[in-house]
């Protein structure tokens, strides 16, 4: 699988550490930057070009995720879900890792580097990675609809305030 990583200077030392540990698992890794610390860095394009490259490579079929990490992972969620067709999930443990996979489709996970140790880190990805959507009516239903909202501005026959038409 390829992955797209993004961090800013606060998971720069763990962004190497996870390189190494998706390709030695057998990954592709993209690195999106930065490329070395610089304490005023921004995370915003960094995260941005790791969501299109994983947008990119779906449409073309290629399987891909992505990771997109800094202090909190907030910031670097918020960055990622600006792409369309992406759906960036913040994890804190390993069960939001997994159901962000299992319910909500998530094609990007978040990590706070300074929230968790590198091992606890690397154990949401990995679990992230390997976690199947589960394909329920009700999970694809409800992805439809953000996806719809996404696009339109609208979910039909959901009455979206402000919703034009």
């Amino acid at each position: 699988m390829r992955i797209h990583i993004a961090t800013d200077h606060a998971g720069l030392d763990f962004s190497r550490h996870l390189q190494e540990h998706l390709a030695a698992a057998g990954h592709e890794v993209v690195d999106h930057g930065p490329v070395e610390y610089d304490a005023l860095d921004d995370y915003p394009a960094f995260c941005i070009n790791a969501a299109l490259g994983v947008v990119r490579d779906q449409r073309a079929g290629v399987e891909a995720l992505g990771v997109v990490f800094g202090g909190s992972g907030n910031g670097e969620q918020i960055a990622a879900n600006k792409v369309e067709g992406i759906r960036a999930a913040l994890a804190w443990s390993l069960d939001t890792a997994l159901l962000a996979r299992q319910h909500n489709d998530a094609n990007v996970i978040s990590i706070g580097a300074r929230q968790h140790t590198v091992e606890e880190a690397t154990s949401f990805i990995d679990a992230f990675i390997a976690e199947p959507f589960s394909g329920a009516e009700r999970h694809a239903r409800r992805i439809a609809q953000l996806a719809e909202y996404e696009t339109t501005g609208d979910i039909a026959g959901k009455g979206v305030d402000g919703a034009e038409g």
